[in-house]
């Protein structure tokens, strides 16, 4: 078992402007649920009891929101990157965290229900030093895995990938060895070095389950409207009212329509006559009476009125 997890955090949600404009990419909410809080879940299910997480961009929301370096009962340290280290810096600048044991990497801006036990299993079992999460992504196929084995990553040594990083790793301590400090780098060309001096960067395919990177506002839209229409709900998750499509201190006049996929969030005020059509509805914003908003999202705070269609306000 692996008792500790490096949950990263630190991006800047490029793809995803302008919903990442005032929130990091790993609090934006899906059905009210913290997108990061997916991970955290997911570890403490297969044993997890302690966190570390880097953040770059809005540090002091992630400080908001966890409190007191806490997260369902289990030790939480959040360590803030002034300038963005990327992977492997994050990992390196996470060792005094982490110590002297394994540890799990897990992006913390996926949403997935992949089976995690026979990653860490696979690890302990082939001694490997790194053991990588892969997967049929269609997004890309940048990791050729052999015979159990990792043997390029990037064509590095020009053998094409057939596999994509899930973003979940199994690491050995080892690792924080071979990464500089106060570097900013990928660990992507630290693996493939690695390989070429006889490291065991070792995988597993894990094709089951879902998995979502969620890149832009389709993206973000369309998880919605799956969890929605075929009812899923990860075995993980443990709490009773979610998916919740309407928050209990929301305010709808009894005149609104909700129609399709559509989430209002807490403290949302939607005025009389308004429809909402596969809309998302952020904290504390307010939808004027007799609006019409289709396939929108309503950032926290914001208003919006009249006939709008496919557009973040």
């Amino acid at each position: 078992m692996i008792s500790q997890a490096f949950v990263l955090a630190a991006g800047l949600g490029r793809r995803l402007k302008p919903l990442t404009d005032d929130l990091p990419k790993p609090l934006i909410p899906i059905f009210q649920k913290p997108l990061i809080t997916f991970a955290l879940d997911h570890l403490i299910d297969i044993g997890v009891n302690k966190f570390v997480i880097n953040t770059h961009k809005l540090p002091e929301l992630f400080q908001h929101f966890f409190g007191a370096n806490g997260y369902a009962g289990h030790s939480l340290t959040l360590i803030h990157e002034p300038d963005l280290l990327e992977t492997g810096g994050g990992i390196k600048n996470a060792e005094q965290h982490l110590g002297t044991e394994p540890f799990i990497t897990y992006s913390g801006d996926i949403l997935t229900d992949i089976n995690v036990q026979p990653l860490i299993d696979e690890h302990f079992r082939s001694g490997n030093d790194v053991t990588l999460a892969l997967r049929e992504t269609g997004l890309a196929a940048q990791v050729a895995f052999r015979q159990r084995r990792v043997v390029d990553i990037a064509s590095r040594y020009g053998i094409a990938g057939n596999f994509d990083f899930a973003n979940v790793a199994v690491w050995n301590p080892d690792i924080f060895q071979r990464i500089p400090p106060r570097r900013k780098i990928s660990f992507i060309p630290i693996l493939a070095d690695w390989i070429g001096q006889g490291g065991k960067i070792g995988g597993l395919v894990i094709n089951d389950g879902k998995w979502f990177n969620i890149s832009s506002r389709t993206e973000y839209l369309d998880v919605h409207r799956m969890i929605f229409q075929k009812h899923w709900k990860p075995c993980y998750v443990k709490m009773r009212d979610w998916p919740e499509r309407v928050a209990k201190s929301a305010i709808v006049d009894p005149s609104a329509q909700l129609r399709g996929c559509t989430v209002v969030a807490r403290d949302c005020r939607v005025r009389a006559e308004a429809i909402l059509e596969d809309t998302i509805l952020w904290p504390d914003s307010e939808i004027a009476s007799k609006s019409h908003l289709e396939s929108c999202i309503v950032r926290s705070q914001k208003k919006a009125s009249g006939i709008q269609r496919n557009i973040d306000i």
